[in-house]
């Protein structure tokens, strides 16, 4: 005990500090993050937009809420793939699954969905399914790397 410095939060004096730092830069290096967490970041926030830029948030008052909570979601789960990618790695998949929820809850959960928020759905849904799929490609070879 004490060969290891005083201090919790210095971890230079850990054995292991050099390997740790050396899977910690492989592990991010690997993981090309900044190229998909900006465009789920904007498709999250223009879907959580939407209804209010599109103009159908006052004909279908439950679509408007259901797309800025989703939105909102969405973006805060690129904001976890930028914060912590080691952990988020298995998300995703889960963008994917909202992807495809996105292109079909404008018939689900809206009364007659205009034009706008059907083709809102299938874009940004289509775009988060496609981010998501890509993501998790990055993450099976960044699997396979490491």
């Amino acid at each position: 005990m004490s060969g290891f410095p005083h201090r919790r939060d210095d971890m230079a004096g850990h054995p292991d500090a050099f390997e740790m730092r050396e899977r910690y830069a492989r592990v991010l290096g690997v993981h090309d993050v900044a190229l998909v967490n900006g465009p789920v970041f904007l498709v999250g926030l223009f879907f959580a937009a939407s209804p209010w830029i599109l103009h159908f948030a006052a004909a279908n008052g439950d679509l408007a809420v259901h797309d800025l909570i989703l939105g909102a979601a969405v973006c805060f789960q690129a904001l976890g793939f930028t914060v912590a990618p080691e952990r988020m790695t298995g998300m995703s998949g889960a963008l994917s699954v909202t992807g495809v929820w996105m292109v079909l809850s404008p018939s689900v959960v809206g009364r007659h969905p205009g034009r706008g928020a059907a083709l809102d759905g299938v874009i940004l849904g289509g775009l988060a399914l496609a981010l998501g799929l890509v993501s998790g490609v990055m993450v099976r070879r960044a699997n396979r790397v490491l």
